[in-house]
């Protein structure tokens, strides 16, 4: 399964609800959080394409976001170290989650439509939210402005060719007691499809 939704949608609490019900969660985003710590394997590669964007021998998002504000061509460089990486990291996590016999795994993916990934998984489900309460959760993040979340949106397919393309939608305004239905039925629907073939 493939989990993705525009920035401030409920993604990260929506893939902590399947967590919750025993599937197994690759979160891209902690995986590049790894990769850009101190020792992680991105480290080397961005400051050799970017430059002066390590502190303390980790990368340091403000001053790559910076670098990237003046030149977002360099986003294209980026996704070419960071997306290699990531895909090492989640093989791992799939032969891990096979070893254990998982019934069903989840990719935590911000950009699986943007990158291709909707190519690597079987089923997709989307996060979303009115976008006047998507906007409040995001601008009430530290650090976060108008123009920062613009520029984060420019790049993220519109929420309406999202919830086309998905299989599955979990509306996420409502609280987490209704997205927890949500995401039950969910699999009890994606167990069902097993069932009848329709999912291999």
């Amino acid at each position: 399964m493939g989990l993705t939704g525009s920035i401030g949608m409920g993604k990260s609490a929506t893939a902590a609800l399947f967590a919750d019900e025993g599937v197994p969660v690759f979160d891209s985003d902690a995986a590049v959080h790894a990769l850009y710590a101190a020792g992680g394997a991105a480290v080397e590669p961005i400051a050799a394409v970017f430059g002066d964007v390590i502190t303390g021998g980790a990368v340091d998002r403000a001053r790559l976001s910076a670098v990237l504000k003046v030149d977002p061509a360099g986003f294209a460089q980026l996704e070419a170290i960071v997306h290699p990486l990531v895909e090492s990291a989640r093989e791992a996590f799939l032969q891990a989650a096979r070893n254990d016999q998982a019934e069903a795994v989840l990719f935590d993916i911000p950009l699986l439509f943007e990158t291709g990934g909707e190519e690597a998984v079987d089923v997709i489900i989307v996060c979303h939210a009115p976008d006047n309460v998507r906007r409040k959760r995001v601008l009430d993040r530290p650090g976060m402005t108008e123009e920062k979340l613009d520029l984060i949106l420019a790049r993220q397919m519109p929420e309406t060719e999202k919830l086309k393309r998905s299989d599955y939608a979990v509306e996420t305004s409502q609280g987490l007691d209704l997205a927890r239905e949500q995401v039950r039925d969910i699999l009890a629907d994606i167990r069902r499809r097993k069932t009848e073939g329709e999912l291999g």
